[in-house]
């Protein structure tokens, strides 16, 4: 059971080493972090990408490149060779480098030669709880614009399953509105309800799910016991939804900027890992991304 973020690295690094195959990896940042990753015994790489562009980063940069080179300057190309990898067992997680995300989720969701298995791909963040003890989840922050119901039933699904991966076999999931009450004016406080009665039902298997739950009483007991809100996950969810895009992306962009927080990202519901990071991620973030991913595919 992974217990905090810290422990995410060094759980990774005690298991044989997985290889990332990195579409359009010609990036300073991409070298960068192959660069570091190798250095700490974390992973092996292979970069699918303009070959003399990623010598010449390396070279500007004196960053010496310790990972196979598949040359292609064509990012559709690369996409699908990078997700070729995986399908044939050269790689086992793949990372999204310097290429459109359409490009790249074109490739990774192709029905036939994709990564596709059918069901919603979405993102969560994942960070140490702020009260308490062990990791949450936080999602989506990345993907779903305005998720529908039946949406917001797989994020949870895909969440769920990232949970209880990292040791959490029940996972309390609280969906997030504005308030804890539901009102009828505010759909996602009907959705919550929906989505609660739905996982008691067992419509939505192995978690509890409650809501809706303003951010406060979801995460702080005290907050919660103010409100005589009565509940499993009131005050101690390991995942919380977000109503849509918006709300979570600003969420997580809060914890990294203002709280100051170590944040990895996964990508769930496709045949394989996904790294897909932001450009203006921390380079600590993004490897706590990569080891996420890593250990995920076991």
């Amino acid at each position: 059971m992974i217990k905090s973020i810290d422990s995410l690295i060094a759980n990774v690094k005690s298991k044989d080493k997985k290889t990332i195959a990195i579409a359009a990896a010609e990036d300073y940042d991409v070298v960068k972090i192959v660069n570091e990753c190798k250095a700490m015994n974390l992973a092996d790489f292979i970069l699918v990408g303009d070959r003399k562009k990623i010598i010449k980063i390396a070279d500007q940069n004196e960053i010496k490149i310790d990972a196979e080179i598949i040359d292609l300057n064509d990012h559709a190309l690369a996409a699908e060779m990078a997700v070729n990898l995986v399908k044939q067992k050269n790689a086992n997680v793949i990372m999204k480098g310097l290429l459109h995300t359409g490009t790249f989720l074109k490739a990774v969701l192709n029905k036939e030669t994709g990564l596709n298995k059918g069901s919603l791909i979405s993102q969560i963040s994942v960070y140490d709880k702020i009260e308490g003890e062990g990791l949450q989840l936080l999602t989506d922050c990345v993907i779903s614009i305005q998720p529908t119901l039946e949406q917001k039933m797989q994020i949870i699904e895909n969440a769920v399953e990232c949970a209880r991966k990292l040791g959490i076999d029940k996972p309390k999931v609280a969906v997030l509105s504005c308030l804890e009450i539901v009102n009828p004016e505010i759909p996602d406080t009907l959705d919550a309800a929906i989505l609660s009665k739905m996982a008691d039902r067992g419509q939505i298997k192995n978690c509890i799910v409650d809501g809706p739950f303003a951010l406060d009483n979801a995460v702080s007991i005290e907050a919660a016991r103010h409100k005589n809100i009565n509940s499993e996950v009131a005050g101690n969810a390991d995942i919380l939804l977000v109503p849509n895009l918006q709300v979570g992306n600003v969420l997580t962009k809060a914890l990294v900027y203002f709280a100051k927080m170590r944040v990895a990202a996964a990508i769930m519901g496709a045949a394989a890992p996904i790294v897909m990071t932001s450009r203006t991620d921390t380079i600590d973030n993004k490897i706590l991304s990569i080891a996420l991913a890593i250990y995920l595919s076991d």
